[in-house]
């Protein structure tokens, strides 16, 4: 048997983005323990009359309040999301991020509580990565790009009132894009200088996506943006999206930045 605070300082390392199997390594305690606690312990909808309404289900249907955390939620899902049924009714919204990001983990936890603030979340571990998972009645009305198999066998087009939202915040979905789907690289190379060979590094960004639709939304915000890419085709499949020139990297990595 374990205390409150003992529960509540292995939820706090949790929360920090650690996994459930490292907290398990360093507290003793079971991951199905610690994924119990996560149920019991993080609010729920129904407590404490803390529920709010759907904003697309309203008579008038709106938009998510926390419009930013929205916008980098978006592009965390059209990268690396799905959502899935749950037997007793409502959906878990799934992002799997790779275990060697715990900040990209917590600002996917954080980004889910800002959109749906009386929902909780849980970090479920899987082989190399950890899902992010939150459960509720309302993240196929948030994402209606959901539908059946994978997302590059089916359209993926923006509704009218999240295209308001990407155009309001668009470094956040470029963001969330490429904290999923996407990375940053130093390159090098060697220049002779005055008979000296020196050696030179630049970085780079790439958007990575099979969806010919998703790959588009990427390249159309960019231009808005003012940033220069251009297609990197690899083994004759153009699946990559390549932003290397200065001023544009420059603009990435002043608004998007390295995953950490």
């Amino acid at each position: 048997m374990y205390d409150l605070g003992t529960r509540r300082q292995a939820l706090a390392l949790v929360a920090q983005g650690q996994s459930l199997n490292s907290v398990s390594k360093r507290t003793g305690i079971s991951r199905s323990a610690l994924r119990d606690w996560q149920r019991r312990l993080e609010p729920h909808p129904r407590l404490n009359g803390q529920s709010l309404p759907c904003p697309r289900c309203r008579p008038v249907p709106g938009a998510p309040e926390n419009t930013a955390a929205y916008a980098y939620l978006l592009g965390l899902y059209l990268g690396d999301g799905c959502i899935s049924d749950h037997p007793r009714g409502g959906h878990h919204l799934r992002i799997a991020c790779t275990d060697a990001w715990p900040g990209l983990i917590q600002a996917c936890r954080k980004a889910i509580l800002a959109v749906r603030p009386e929902g909780s979340v849980c970090v479920l571990q899987k082989r190399g990565c950890v899902a992010v998972t939150s459960y509720g009645r309302h993240w196929k009305c948030l994402f209606p790009q959901h539908g059946p198999g994978k997302k590059h066998e089916r359209p993926i087009v923006l509704e009218p009132w999240q295209q308001r939202i990407v155009d309001a915040h668009p470094w956040e979905f470029v963001r969330g894009l490429i904290h999923s789907d996407g990375c940053r690289i130093v390159n090098w190379t060697t220049r002779v200088v005055r008979g000296e060979k020196k050696r030179y590094e630049y970085v780079r960004y790439f958007f990575t996506n099979v969806s010919d639709d998703i790959r588009r939304l990427c390249t159309d915000t960019l231009d808005g943006l003012g940033v220069e890419w251009r297609h990197c085709t690899r083994a004759g499949k153009p699946y990559n999206i390549s932003v290397a020139r200065r001023d544009s990297v420059a603009l990435m990595e002043l608004h998007v930045g390295p995953k950490h």
